[in-house]
């Protein structure tokens, strides 16, 4: 099953992830399942997915985004869009950071300019956007993404370790922007980190999905 047969959805309904002894196998003769028998369904609000180095974090948020097929059990996805921005990727170097926010803006129909506006002013991400990406630190590269996955408006937000590189104040801010993401009644946000990050209420996550250390 690929994801991305099923970004659909009826009228009205809201956006939900269906797991039933989901697995998933790292390519090469020999790898052992590297996640196996996982079952959850998410659906608007927060969650968390937590494990230590090399439990599969990311992996799993590749299956929930359609970008990895399931070795094992099924995975049902009822959305209609989603983002998971990737300002980190090596290729977008010599890229202008103010085009290549311009690409996420004309990628999403739903695209929140307020939220953008308000996350760019908070980030003084201002006057780094004419910037090439390789002359912005990872910090300020990973902040552009955030912002680029709040004002996108998707169903689905996909965050993978978000305070990696994040100095105090910025921090600050995403904890607020998750905390405006678990009262989301239209928007899935899933989370991958070690741990619930520290000044997060923990009973803002609708669900955790503990993948181990």
């Amino acid at each position: 099953m690929t994801g991305h047969d099923h970004l659909l959805q009826a009228p009205g309904t809201a956006p939900y992830l269906r797991a039933q002894g989901l697995g998933w196998q790292p390519p090469g003769a020999g790898s052992p399942l590297l996640l196996a028998g996982l079952d959850f369904e998410l659906g608007p609000g927060l969650h968390l997915v937590q494990g230590g180095e090399g439990r599969g974090k990311t992996a799993l948020l590749r299956l929930l985004a359609g970008l990895l097929v399931p070795d094992a059990g099924q995975l049902e996805r009822q959305l209609a869009s989603q983002a998971w921005p990737d300002p980190l990727d090596p290729a977008r170097d010599a890229q202008q950071a103010a085009d290549w926010l311009a690409e996420e803006r004309a990628r999403h129909a739903a695209w929140h300019a307020d939220t953008a506006a308000a996350l760019q002013e908070a980030w003084q991400l201002g006057p780094h956007m004419a910037k090439q990406m390789h002359m912005l630190s990872a910090g300020s590269r990973r902040k552009l993404g955030l912002l680029a996955a709040a004002a996108s408006g998707a169903e689905l937000v996909l965050l993978d370790m978000p305070f990696a590189a994040l100095d105090g104040i910025s921090r600050r801010v995403l904890l607020e922007l998750l905390e405006d993401a678990a009262r989301q009644c239209r928007q899935i946000w899933v989370m991958a980190d070690y741990a619930a990050p520290s000044g997060l209420d923990a009973s803002l996550f609708a669900s955790r999905i503990d993948l181990g250390e």
